[in-house]
């Protein structure tokens, strides 16, 4: 059995020395090397940019939404999105796994997990794409996977639903991150709150922020805020299209009486949202860019140009503990682990 390493540098095709994630074309060959776990896959959970960017492609037509999905793994051997550079993560059945790991992990022969490495740098093979659920950004299929060395996964809870928990998991560093981030009194601003990654924010920024705090919600239409209000996971709530800056900074300057917010989450899963971050918050605030949709470099350059010293965070969809942090909240919120699993863990 041929030797790996442990960043998966070995199943690089093109360019030459580096990592398989920002590859081009990586080796999607099924047989393992010492290092490595093979995953009998049954389902996809595509990132919200790009499955939004995907559907958008193909009109919705679910046929060509298959037919673009396939296409991206022939081409380059993982299910990167050449747009949005991003991929999403899995669900799978440990079907093998490489001796160099043995005593390395806590994984056997017929686990049930999920990957917590994006698909955008995860060897791929798609046989059969068996049904794609547009609403929750689900694909089923007959393939396999491969979990490198280095990869993070998540053993399957036995207390939450198998789609639940994939749907949860698939976001699980934008609560973890918030957090982290959100401190007792701080007022918190939410983009695309009534979103998936979203509420999980609204909710930790919640308990986090405390009663001296203030959570801001914002979404694009009064209709994707009726669940959250109901839920009562923000103080206030805000209309307005993300990628209206002046719009966003308006509203959010009247709500907070000129202050601006401490701490910006953007969930947005569309494009020319940054400037709507940067600008509702305070200086030496600090902006969580969740989102993959977002582009760093408006973000950066934006920044300076209208003169805003902001931290701002590379949405890292890992942070330490992030799967636990995230489940936990399915376990903590009733009404919350009802309403998503209704909106992203259907069947």
């Amino acid at each position: 059995m041929k030797k790996g390493n442990p960043f998966g540098t070995h199943r690089v095709i093109e360019p030459a020395g580096v990592l398989p994630q920002p590859a081009l074309k990586i080796d999607n060959t099924m047989e393992i090397y010492d290092n490595e776990i093979l995953i009998d896959v049954q389902t996809l959970n595509v990132d919200s940019a790009s499955f939004t960017q995907i559907s958008d492609q193909a009109k919705g037509d679910v046929e060509e939404i298959k037919k673009i999905m396939k296409g991206i793994v022939a081409e380059r051997g993982k299910h990167q999105n050449p747009v949005t550079g991003s991929g999403g993560m899995l669900i799978g059945t440990v079907k093998e796994i490489g001796p160099a790991l043995e005593g390395k992990t806590n994984l056997k022969v017929g686990d049930k997990i999920a990957t917590l490495v994006s698909l955008s740098l995860t060897p791929l093979v798609i046989e059969e794409i068996l049904e794609v659920r547009k609403d929750i950004d689900q694909v089923d299929i007959k393939g396999q996977a491969i979990l490198f060395e280095s990869g993070i996964y998540a053993k399957i809870p036995t207390d939450l639903p198998e789609n639940l928990a994939l749907s949860v998991l698939d976001v699980a560093g934008a609560p973890a991150q918030t957090a982290k981030l959100v401190k007792p009194g701080d007022t918190v601003l939410v983009l695309g709150g009534a979103g998936k990654s979203g509420m999980l924010c609204l909710y930790e920024a919640k308990k986090r922020a405390g009663i001296t705090g203030k959570v801001i919600c914002l979404a694009r239409s009064e209709k994707s805020l009726t669940d959250v209000k109901e839920l009562g996971l923000a103080d206030v709530y805000l209309t307005a299209d993300a990628s209206n800056a002046v719009e966003v900074y308006e509203k959010v300057m009247e709500v907070t009486n000129g202050e601006l917010c401490d701490i910006v989450i953007s969930c947005v899963s569309r494009e020319n949202c940054e400037m709507s971050c940067i600008l509702s918050c305070k200086d030496d605030g600090t902006v969580y860019f969740f989102s993959m949709a977002t582009s760093f470099t408006k973000a950066a350059l934006g920044a300076e140009g209208v003169g805003k010293d902001v931290n701002m965070i590379v949405g890292n969809g890992y942070t330490k503990n992030h799967a636990e942090i995230s489940l936990q909240i399915m376990r903590e919120s009733k009404p919350l682990r009802d309403l998503y699993t209704k909106l992203y863990a259907g069947n």
